[in-house]
């Protein structure tokens, strides 16, 4: 029997001994700990940048990333037809949609139901061999799991039990149960198929459902995110910052993508839309024209409306910018007052020493004297704003879930994930900041910047403290030095005003091509306290341009890069619609998805995302949960467990129950 450590006070063994109240108690949950470290590993899905893409990603979660189709394949692959394994796959991913359909196609519907079922049954069976039964009656709604288990777990060879069985069958489909029972089937599956999501950032921006993708996430048995920088934006957003506010609201217009504002988030656009049509009535905003897709349904009045908003939201973002970077001077971003470089009678711009001519220089609400002040009227407007989205439900109970399950990183299982970079300097040493003479580089200035982000957000006691925080949600979206940023300027205002496209470059730091280096992604792990030799850094951000030859595994296998576009704006860029890296007890793959085409086509004609698959390490051996954190958690609270045994033993604390 292991020795009980000396750390594991009385008083500690005391109170676990109410969870435990007896010998038996405590020695039952030893067992089942054991036990449980002998299981093979749980599958865990790594997806990143789904940028509002909400039927490819719900797609991708229904259907396991390809794994239950592999699954069907490797089944049924001898006994039903192609078309037959696709319509059933298909009923696994949307069984409330494609069970009514199918039924209605076949003659014999008993016998459908019921070949059905006990389809989905040995589907089933196969997949709870990583679970112990406890687990899988937690997935079952109560007043059907007895049922359930018993149709998962009879023995079908034994005599009698074979009759059990069919009768269960015969029962659900004469008492009209059937398609509830699919339907119940079909989600096990799903969950069983993935034990755990980490989403690599980037949930917001670009596509219209940001807000549908993290609902489906508050409903995920189990889910981690590491913080985007498009995330951070709207957290930074619902925490009150001004400026984060402005920028959101700019980047929904620019790209007219107002539905996670407006209707995701009920944030009323009516204040700003007020303001232009009196001070920019007579402006044409011909910069700010929106890039709407060619099939939308704006009208161009809207999209002229739409144009002179952003212009709007604009210049009140640059001023509120340059209002933090006054403020925060140890950002070293003091180059970024753009405003206060302007020449405003000829209508030049000063960028490091050389002279800029606008392309627009009618700035009605910009006091020359002072030009990064609000005008009275702008700031009526950001308060209306701050309102709208201090008020919006929803964003607040989506913020607070990106707190709760987020991070900027996180060490798991051996590896490290996180969405952008880790600051670093040209001779590859990591990046430092300063802060009242104290410097903080690598995983401590991650540390720091999580912890400030959070009180941004959570400490209303203290109004100074919960400024600094959300200056500092700002940052982490577009400052030099941000671990999710990770360039060297964020060229809005050059991107809009100045004609020469130099201007607009935004320098990569350095860690973009030093990642590509074992040397750097095994410095990079040492500096986490994670093993170099095992483990591997999973990475977002930039897309990978398939189609150019670039691939996603870097670093001699040591670093991993997910950003495959799911987003539409890059897929042309990558050449694939997304990756979703999976790893299991026997190792890592990586599947790229083709396009999705739509939820109604998916369910109508059985179509599925085209995904291949390649198997980037297998592991020597199986992994088993004992090899995992969630293993050596189990090991601590198995050592604690003996600890209380043997204090009842010896007669340190009574048993409360002999039950």
């Amino acid at each position: 029997m292991p020795t009980p450590s000396p750390d594991l006070s009385l008083k500690y063994l005391q109170l676990l001994s109410e969870k435990y109240p007896s010998i038996q108690a405590a020695s039952t949950a030893i067992i089942n700990l054991t036990a449980q470290q002998q299981l093979p590993k749980g599958t865990e899905h790594f997806l990143s940048d789904v940028h509002g893409e909400h039927e490819a990603f719900e797609h991708v979660l229904r259907n396991g990333a390809g794994s239950i189709w592999r699954k069907i394949e490797e089944m049924f692959a001898d006994s039903m037809t192609k078309p037959e394994r696709r319509n059933l796959a298909t009923l696994i991913y949307y069984p409330e949609l494609k069970g009514p359909l199918m039924l209605q196609a076949v003659a014999d519907k008993e016998e459908w139901s019921r070949l059905t079922l006990i389809r989905l049954v040995k589907l089933c069976r196969h997949l709870t061999a990583k679970y112990r039964r406890e687990a899988v009656r937690n997935y079952l709604p109560k007043h059907v799991a007895e049922t359930i288990e018993e149709l998962l777990y009879d023995q079908e060879g034994v005599e009698f039990k074979a009759a059990y069985y069919q009768s269960q069958i015969d029962t659900i489909i004469s008492t009209g149960s059937t398609q509830m029972f699919i339907t119940l089937l079909a989600e096990l599956i799903q969950r069983l198929a993935v034990r755990r999501l980490h989403i690599i950032g980037d949930i917001y921006d670009r596509g219209p459902g940001a807000h549908i993708i993290l609902d489906l996430l508050m409903k995920h048995h189990q889910v981690d995110i590491q913080w985007g920088n498009h995330d951070i934006l709207w957290m930074g957003a619902a925490a009150g910052n001004e400026a984060s506010i402005a920028n959101v609201i700019r980047f929904s217009l620019r790209y007219g993508n107002l539905e996670t504002l407006e209707n995701g988030y009920g944030i009323s656009l009516m204040p700003l839309a007020s303001f232009v049509l009196e001070t920019y009535k007579d402006d044409p905003c011909e910069l700010f024209m929106p890039k709407v897709s060619k099939d939308n349904t704006f009208t161009s009045n809207e999209i002229q409306l739409m144009a002179k908003m952003q212009k709007a939201i604009a210049i009140i973002q640059f001023k509120l910018e340059s209002q933090i970077i006054k403020r925060r001077p140890q950002y070293e971003m003091d180059d970024r007052r753009l405003l206060t470089q302007i020449d405003y009678a000829r209508g030049v711009i000063t960028l490091d020493g050389k002279e800029y001519p606008l392309l627009d220089k009618h700035f009605p609400t910009i006091d020359p004297q002072n030009p990064e002040a609000l005008s009275p009227e702008e700031q009526v407007v950001v308060e209306k704003l701050k309102y709208s989205f201090a008020h919006s439900r929803k964003l607040q109970q989506h913020t607070r879930f990106l707190f709760a399950k987020g991070s900027l990183y996180l060490a798991h299982n051996g590896n490290l994930l996180y969405h952008g970079c880790i600051s670093m300097n040209e001779d590859g040493g990591f990046r430092a900041f300063s802060v009242n003479g104290e410097s903080f580089a690598g995983k401590a200035f991650l540390d720091r910047v999580d912890r400030l982000a959070r009180q941004g957000y959570f400490d209303i006691d203290n109004p100074e403290q919960k400024q600094y925080g959300m200056d500092t949600l700002w940052f982490l979206w577009c400052a030099p030095k941000s671990p999710l940023f990770g360039k060297e300027k964020m060229a809005t205002f050059e991107r809009y005003f100045l004609a020469d496209k130099a201007t607009h470059a935004e320098k990569r730091n350095p860690y973009y091509s030093l990642r590509d280096t074992e040397e750097t992604a095994r410095k990079i792990l040492q500096e986490f306290g994670l093993n170099p030799d095992t483990g591997c850094i999973i990475n977002g951000h930039v897309p990978v341009k398939v189609s150019k030859g670039e691939k996603p595994i870097k670093a001699n296998g040591k670093l991993i890069v997910i950003d495959g576009g799911f987003s539409r704006a890059y897929q042309q860029e990558t050449g694939i619609a997304g990756y979703t890296l999976i790893s299991n007890s026997r190792g890592l793959l990586l599947a790229a998805h083709q396009p999705f085409e739509s939820k109604q086509k998916a369910v109508s004609e059985a179509l599925d995302i085209d995904t291949e698959t390649e198997i980037i390490h297998t592991y020597p051996r199986r992994m088993l949960i004992g090899d995992t954190d969630r293993g050596r958690e189990f090991q601590e609270q198995i050592d604690e467990l003996h600890a209380l045994l043997h204090a009842y033993r010896v007669g340190l604390i009574k048993e409360h129950s002999l039950a």
